[in-house]
């Protein structure tokens, strides 16, 4: 067994790795003298990748001065001393427990239910804490950046020591083939005084948190809250989605296809290669196109950003019918997405998949400043609103069909509950469509589509307080038409801007915070108070999401769900009892906030259900239905 004597911040600690079976009586003893109701848990893997291959090397346990290293990968002896110490110790200390959770399940056998009620997670502590990331100016919210600023300024950086170790190692270790955590052996000393490090710093970290939590007076509910939604989206990613892998394998060569159809497209503009910002700037201003953006070099920029209003795109790729769209700024955007798409998503899915042809998207349930969550790996909340051709390749079990529940409006009917806008409140309590309504408002009750489209763009404008010059950039129109649209808008809802004046006076008053209707705390940039609105209603709505999923986990339904991408759950059910499952959600995700109801997108059930891919609610072509 080897010994490491060292300090964190002044005070020593002391940690031990286990070599020998002989070992495992020195830890029970120690277990049995010191009998801990906590124990810090962390495990180390050969990557990332949990359910395609990267299994459990080792399991770390600790307190805020001893640690323990079982290398769980030498044998039977080492993986049950490490259940019974999961299992038996009363409560978990863990950084980002997601992955250690699902870890522990895959390859020890102890479940996620198992553990779920006695973990706390010290990643979600800080997020509540602030959840500014590093280069937001916040902590951030991985252990190192934490440990250097709660702990010790002079921490040592043992993940850049370790990938140091790789390099003189020759292990061919990189960001894109990380094989040096698979291959580097178990009794290098910075690979052991890494995993003892980590336990250590974060058994110190958790009572700093906690203590920081009653001084900023965070709701113990929503504490409780976030524990609980963070582990029924662990179920989730544990139960994962079967990949059609005979269709994605297609999918790839057609993809790439596609890419080369629009880049030929580019070429007859005279862009010979679609990734050149000096190519595609000049093409676009030789066509009389014009723009503000710039890079960090002072060019011309040419992102996503600025060419999808060119190309009469939304951010969801739906045509906006606000000008005639630029053929090559649509060429360079299909062309660009579908080599993405062939990488991030069809190839991806393909290498990750596990044993059983499933995949496992991770939910990042904290994912954002205002709590939003994220996907990855694949990036499914990524994908248009009215794309199927990834969406085709998720399948349900046979015998079963997808269905999808969304939250209608939810942020515009977020910020009429906020704002207690009474034409807005009425509207909503009504069941009016608010674009229809608005529109009606704006320009009459004869309003045509094209002025439907600037309704929704100035709710868009309202929710987010992008301002004319954002909403101009966005949709590539001028910014008097712009000014016009917000002035019409306001005008519809006269208590708007008033409450966002005040809410503003608010935050500033408060240091530059704000607290949601949950009990969160948002911290914002001192010159853009203006994101009040937007950081509230995101929040806001993102939490009504929160709560309806964990009402469904009280009402037994986890097992139907496979995902949550924004204010959408989506899963799949027997194809006997699919409706009755879609009506029970959209029952459950229905709520009423300060007495403005929030309702299910859709409430014909027959709509909520799709079919056996994922892609039957996205417009499925009937020659790519499963056969």
């Amino acid at each position: 067994m080897r010994e490491y004597r060292e300090t964190l911040g002044g005070q020593p600690w002391t940690g031990y790795a286990l070599e020998t079976v002989d070992d495992i009586a020195f830890l029970w003893r120690w277990l049995k003298t010191h009998q801990p109701r906590t124990l810090a848990f962390d495990s180390e893997t050969g990557g990332l990748r949990t359910y395609s291959g990267d299994a459990l090397r080792t399991a770390q346990f600790g307190t805020a001065d001893t640690a323990f290293v079982i290398p769980t990968e030498r044998g039977e002896a080492f993986r049950e001393v490490t259940r019974d110490i999961l299992r038996k110790v009363p409560e978990l200390e863990i950084h980002n427990a997601p992955f250690d959770l699902q870890v522990v399940d895959r390859y020890l056998g102890v479940t996620i239910e198992e553990l779920e009620q006695k973990v706390r997670d010290t990643k979600i502590l800080a997020h509540l804490c602030d959840s500014r990331k590093d280069f937001e100016g916040g902590v951030g919210h991985s252990l190192k950046p934490l440990s250097a600023y709660y702990l010790d300024p002079s921490v040592p950086d043992t993940q850049k020591d370790l990938e140091r170790r790789f390099r003189e190692l020759k292990t061919g270790h990189t960001r894109a083939n990380p094989v040096g955590w698979r291959t580097i052996p178990y009794e290098d000393e910075i690979y052991q005084r890494y995993a003892c490090l980590d336990v250590i710093a974060l058994s110190r970290l958790r009572p700093i948190l906690e203590r920081q939590l009653v001084e900023l007076e965070i709701p113990a509910t929503l504490i409780e809250a976030e524990h609980r939604l963070m582990a029924i989206c662990c179920r989730m990613e544990r139960k994962g989605m079967i990949l059609d892998v005979e269709y994605t394998s297609g999918l790839v060569g057609r993809l790439e296809e596609q890419a080369a159809e629009h880049a030929a497209i580019a070429a007859r503009y005279g862009v010979d290669n679609v990734n050149s910002t000096r190519q595609v700037t000049d093409a676009l201003q030789g066509m009389g196109e014009s723009w503000d953006e710039v890079t960090d070099t002072g060019a011309p920029a040419v992102g996503k950003e600025v060419l999808l209003p060119m190309a009469d795109l939304d951010d969801k790729w739906q045509r906006l019918g606000v000008r005639e769209p630029n053929p090559l700024a649509d060429a360079v955007l299909h062309s660009k997405r579908a080599a993405k798409w062939r990488k991030s998503y069809a190839l991806a899915m393909l290498e990750n998949r596990d044993e059983n042809d499933r995949i496992h998207p991770r939910t990042t349930t904290l994912g954002a400043k205002t709590g939003r969550a994220s996907v990855s790996d694949p990036p499914l909340q990524q994908l248009p609103s009215k794309g199927w051709e990834i969406r085709r390749c998720i399948l349900a079990p046979e015998g079963e069909v997808y269905w999808s529940v969304d939250q209608s409006s939810v942020e515009l009917v977020v910020l009429a509950a906020l704002s207690g806008d009474p034409n807005m409140c009425e509207a909503v309590k009504s069941g009016r469509n608010l674009h229809d309504y608005t529109a009606t408002l704006m320009y009459g009750p004869e309003f045509t589509k094209h002025q439907r489209a600037m309704a929704k763009i100035g709710g868009l404008g309202a929710s987010y307080q992008g301002g004319p010059t954002t909403l101009a950039k966005m949709t590539g129109l001028p910014v008097a038409d712009m000014k016009d649209v917000m002035g019409r808008y306001m005008r519809s809802y006269p208590t708007l801007r008033p409450w966002f004046k005040a809410l503003q006076r608010d935050a500033l008053a408060n240091g530059c915070q704000v607290r949601t209707p949950s009990g969160r705390l948002l911290r914002l940039d001192r010159d853009r108070l203006y994101k009040v609105v937007a950081y509230v209603c995101q929040s806001t709505a993102r939490d009504t999401m929160c709560q309806a999923i964990i009402n469904l986990d009280a009402k037994g339904m986890t097992s139907y769900l496979t995902q949550w991408i924004h204010d959408e759950v989506i899963g799949t059910a027997p194809a006997a009892e699919a409706q009755d499952v879609a009506m029970e959600v959209a029952a459950t995700v229905e709520m009423n906030l300060f007495g403005i109801p929030i309702r299910a997108g859709d409430p014909d059930p027959s709509k909520m259900v799709y079919g056996r891919s994922w892609a039957h609610g996205y417009g499925l072509p009937a020659e790519w239905d499963i056969r």
